[in-house]
């Protein structure tokens, strides 16, 4: 009997680890070898072409080869792909049909990032985007008062943007992000909770904070309003003792070395929590996306990365497994009327449902519209002078849906995700994150 392949899966997509210290990871035949044959199976497919501009990019290079197949498009422009791609894994989570364990066993974004790791570990990498993603250095910077008040005028003054995109290549109209002094550490520094823990479900009922470089110092609010929630509802919270950024922006830049530097000064501090009683969470989904599946997928053998991996968990996620066991107060005072609600790529790569919309859709008076689409951000993409216009072609549909909903309210767990949707909108009014949304709905 002849084995002929299926045509797509029945099962849902799994991942192998990421054999990053294998020398073949990093050798260029074997590494176009992969990239031809997947992008030969894209290109019978194209199911993809409507996600980011990858796909558009890769399917424009083979319809104006020579041949009009893979084989027809010049190496070197391969890159052209890699570059637009942000590792939202939205391909491989929701639209490709030949994902492991399907025969083909394809997986766009780890292919992705293994260029981008063959790229930086030869120096093709600008100085631009060393800096933008190293945010510990950047924000420890930028944080400090004056200092802090100087970037957040220099970034909101025409000529100083108009150099800073020349000199560095950060797009003039790409909105950034400002910069607070009084950070979320020092802002929670010496809080301390009452409360007493109640297991419910999966969840131990106590929960450390791990802050993120950007809610840290970037957007501190969010982090106080999941304190009030949380603790509102029984739930003790306590922050980190110390952190470092996550490593997901040196991931997708392909240094992959700078994500071990982090791992190695993340996980000990977590880990020992865990082993405390604490369960983790993180209010950026990008980097509790990092330790529920990048690193242990990088790190499949270290004990201490699946520990941390088991005990993370989504804020939403973990409320609304509370409140499976009956542990959420549904004590609301506030409607907040019509939300748009814009679900984060990485929020949505973690296989946990809607939680954030199920949490929101608890409160009388509202009107949940959820977005399930990419927003285009990606924390750097939409910043660069290179790929700005790009991002704002595909945040455009989103900011549409916001537009016509006519709400009262709009935000996304993604507060990057959230600017990059106001930037389009461009209607003076502010994106909410939805806790903060749950905060006034509670009236806490």
């Amino acid at each position: 009997m002849s084995s002929t392949p299926r045509e797509g899966n029945l099962e849902a997509p799994t991942r192998h680890p990421l054999d990053w210290l294998n020398p073949d990871f990093y050798n260029e035949q074997s590494l176009f070898n992969e990239m031809e044959r997947v992008f030969d199976i894209c290109h019978g497919c194209r199911r993809c072409v409507s996600l980011c501009q990858s796909f558009p990019t890769l399917f424009d290079l083979v319809d104006e080869s020579s041949t009009m197949e893979v084989d027809g498009v010049d190496k070197k422009s391969y890159w052209k792909v890699v570059d637009h791609c942000y590792l939202c894994d939205l391909c491989y989570m929701t639209k490709c049909p030949y994902t492991p364990p399907h025969e083909w066993n394809l997986d766009f974004p780890h292919l992705m990032l293994r260029a981008k790791a063959y790229k930086f570990r030869h120096g093709d990498v600008k100085m631009r985007d060393r800096i933008l993603t190293s945010t510990d250095a950047v924000g420890n910077l930028a944080g400090i008062p004056v200092v802090a008040q100087v970037v957040n005028a220099a970034n909101k003054f025409g000529p100083t943007r108009k150099a800073l995109e020349a000199v560095l290549g950060v797009h003039a109209d790409a909105k950034l992000p400002e910069y607070h002094s009084n950070t979320l550490r020092k802002r929670l520094g010496g809080h301390s909770s009452t409360a007493q823990a109640e297991p419910a479900g999966r969840t131990r009922g106590k929960v450390a904070l791990f802050a993120t470089c950007y809610m840290n110092r970037n957007e501190p609010g969010p982090g106080e309003d999941m304190v009030a929630v949380f603790e509102h509802n029984g739930i003790p919270v306590r922050i980190a003792e110390k952190e470092r950024c996550c490593g997901m922006p040196k991931l997708e830049l392909g240094d992959l070395e700078a994500v071990r530097a982090a791992k190695e000064f993340n996980i000990p501090v977590l880990a020992k929590l865990v082993d405390a009683g604490w369960d983790l969470t993180a209010l950026v989904p990008s980097c509790a996306l990092m330790f529920k599946q990048e690193l242990p997928l990088m790190f499949p053998d270290d004990a201490d990365v699946q520990k941390v991996k088991n005990a993370f968990f989504d804020p939403f996620e973990y409320l609304m497994l509370r409140h499976k066991e009956g542990k959420l107060k549904t004590d609301f005072k506030n409607p907040l009327g019509k939300v748009a609600y814009h679900a984060a790529c990485h929020q949505r790569v973690q296989n946990i449902g809607q939680k954030t919309r199920e949490a929101l859709a608890l409160i009388p008076g509202s009107e949940v519209e959820i977005i399930e689409r990419c927003s285009g951000h990606d924390g750097t993409y939409a910043v660069k002078k290179e790929f700005h216009a790009a991002s704002m072609k595909i945040v455009k549909p989103v900011a549409e849906r916001v537009r016509k909903a006519e709400v009262a309210h709009y935000g996304s767990d993604c507060a990057m995700a959230g600017h990059h949707i106001e930037n389009s909108l461009k209607d003076g009014v502010v994106p909410e994150h939805p806790i903060s949304m749950m905060r006034k709905a509670y009236g806490i």
